[in-house]
């Protein structure tokens, strides 16, 4: 399975955080599943941390480069991502959000997001 992990995702799974659900975990953890994270997460992790509504065991680029050697691919954004979120109905308003939603659609991947907001798109999410 060819996952995209929500901000909140990758974080928590990072950070063994107990809001990480059990599936969620599983999922990440599998190893037969693939993993991609959003450029557009990292853009929103290193704006939250210099902000300081964001603290972190280890800095973005450690945290990244963990993933990476683990095996998950880096989603860069493109052009047809950001055209693809001028069609997306307003359910969500946050730009990060809407921008994965669209990546995930495009991309066929399966979203592991908390953000119940996500079912009213036609986006396979799992928690």
């Amino acid at each position: 399975m060819r996952l995209l992990l929500d901000t909140h995702a990758l974080i928590w799974h990072y950070e063994a955080h107990d809001d990480l659900s059990e599936e969620a975990r599983k999922l990440i953890d599998a190893p037969d599943n693939q993993l991609f994270i959003s450029i557009a997460s990292l853009w929103e992790m290193v704006i939250k941390v210099s902000l300081g509504k964001l603290t972190l065991r280890k800095d973005v680029q450690t945290i990244t480069a963990i993933y990476q050697n683990a095996g998950a691919k880096l989603l860069p954004v493109h052009l047809e991502h950001i055209l693809a979120v001028q069609t997306l109905p307003w359910f969500h308003r946050d730009p990060f959000d809407r921008l994965l939603v669209a990546q995930a659609i495009y991309e066929d991947l399966v979203l592991i997001s908390h953000d119940h907001k996500f079912n009213q798109y036609p986006v396979s999410r799992r928690w």
